[in-house]
């Protein structure tokens, strides 16, 4: 069973100072509870059942588990963030009371409930166990305090510790992108080096190559100016033809009668020879039929070639 002790203002009774007991079933609130109230000289005790908190809470028409929110903030004070007034009806002649508790919402009240609490015949042991649960509470609430102040101390350590650690690390990740960086920097400037080196091998290939084509093209157009001209074709009675650079019998063309007039003297007959030859060559050529009809002009040619034996 959950209990719990509040001092209560009374609005009947500004001046006086009431302490109100509340013990859970085990299940809750919502199950029924029970009240111990006391001025320190009286006491008085009630309990409202299950059904009656239902009850009032459908009189309120409200959920259940919003009505036993709004009465476990009024009657135990926990996270209470409203305002609530309690009150003492007159008592009836068995000295029983009535204690009501209303919710405060601006200028806005309305009841929450109400429970008989009847006379206690021994109030001096209801003090006593008031005394003695306010103890308790207050015990229970010092060595939450230290638990809570222990569990601060080692936050506050850790986080000490953990800044620390993050500026270590901080500072080892600013080295390590120095280091990096410069890294990265000797890299670069090695490659570009590299680039340059390729490229100015590249020009230099360029430019010799560009030289050998001039080279080249200058030997050409050196050796087409200084190459001889084709010699000239020499006519002979058979046909035209080339003579060759060995044959310098054509060249010298002065001595040329006194051989053929050496060779007709070694030969008799061969003036005769020539020329049937001379005719022959004639009538087998394709103009055989214009000299022929030319005796004229054969004659000369006779006349000529006996002029040069």
């Amino acid at each position: 069973m959950h209990s719990s002790v509040r001092e209560i203002p009374l609005s009947s009774e500004p001046d006086s100072s009431y302490f109100l007991r509340v013990d859970e079933s085990g299940r809750g609130l919502a199950y029924g509870f029970q009240l111990l109230l006391s001025d320190g000289r009286h006491a008085w005790s009630g309990e409202a059942s299950e059904a009656s908190v239902r009850q009032e809470a459908a009189e309120l028409e409200m959920s259940t588990e919003k009505y036993v929110q709004d009465l476990r903030e009024a009657l135990t004070g926990e996270a209470g963030v409203h305002s609530y007034r309690f009150a003492l009806a007159p008592a009836t002649p068995d000295g029983a009371l009535t204690l009501t508790y209303d919710k405060v919402q601006k200028d806005i009240s309305f009841r929450l409930g109400s429970t008989r609490l009847g006379p206690v015949t021994e109030p001096e042991q209801i003090v006593g166990a008031l005394l003695t649960r306010s103890l308790e509470r207050a015990t229970s609430l010092e060595r939450h305090n230290r638990e809570l102040r222990e569990h601060n101390l080692r936050l506050r350590r850790e986080h000490v510790r953990s800044g620390a650690e993050l500026e270590r690390y901080a500072s080892g990740k600013e080295a390590l992108e120095a280091e990096l960086y410069a890294r990265f920097l000797h890299v670069l400037n090695e490659k570009k080096a590299k680039m340059r080196g390729l490229r100015q091998t590249l020009e230099q290939l360029r430019e010799a190559g560009s030289g050998e084509k001039r080279e080249r093209a200058a030997e050409e157009a050196e050796g087409d100016a200084v190459a001889p001209p084709p010699p000239p074709a020499v006519a002979s009675s058979g046909g035209a033809r080339s003579p060759g650079p060995c044959d310098d019998s054509l060249i010298d063309l002065a001595d040329v009668a006194p051989s053929r007039k050496r060779h007709f003297r070694r030969r008799p007959g061969a003036l005769e020879a020539a020329v049937e030859r001379a005719h022959a060559s004639r009538s087998d050529s394709p103009a055989a039929a214009s000299q022929q009809q030319q005796p004229a002009a054969a004659a000369e040619e006779v006349e000529d070639l006996f002029e040069d034996l």
